[in-house]
């Protein structure tokens, strides 16, 4: 390990002792504890991003309406046929008769 120096205000070691006492731990792992967790936090999106991306995706749902059932049904029609005749041809072209 290694040792470092911070100023901390009155009530922040207090909060420190306080913990420390209340789990029976030394004040340093309190510490470390409390920058691990902070730091696992800090990867997560804050509130403001979060509340962006889903108007972002709110927004984006309401310029991208989806398809009819009908449309999606005809195009899937399409690619089922042009897939059995692309089959077929295959069939065909390796048929040695």
């Amino acid at each position: 390990m290694v040792k470092v120096t911070y100023s901390l205000d009155d009530a922040t070691v207090r909060r420190i002792r306080r913990a420390a006492e209340r789990l029976g731990k030394p004040q340093s792992q309190v510490v470390r504890e409390a920058v691990a967790d902070y730091d696992a936090r800090t990867d997560r999106m804050s509130e403001a991003e979060r509340l962006r991306m889903l108007d972002v995706l709110d927004r984006w749902r309401k310029e991208h309406t989806p398809r009819s059932p009908e449309s999606v049904e005809a195009e899937l029609r399409e690619i089922r046929e042009s897939r059995r005749e692309s089959s077929l041809r295959r069939s065909r072209h390796d048929d040695p008769s």
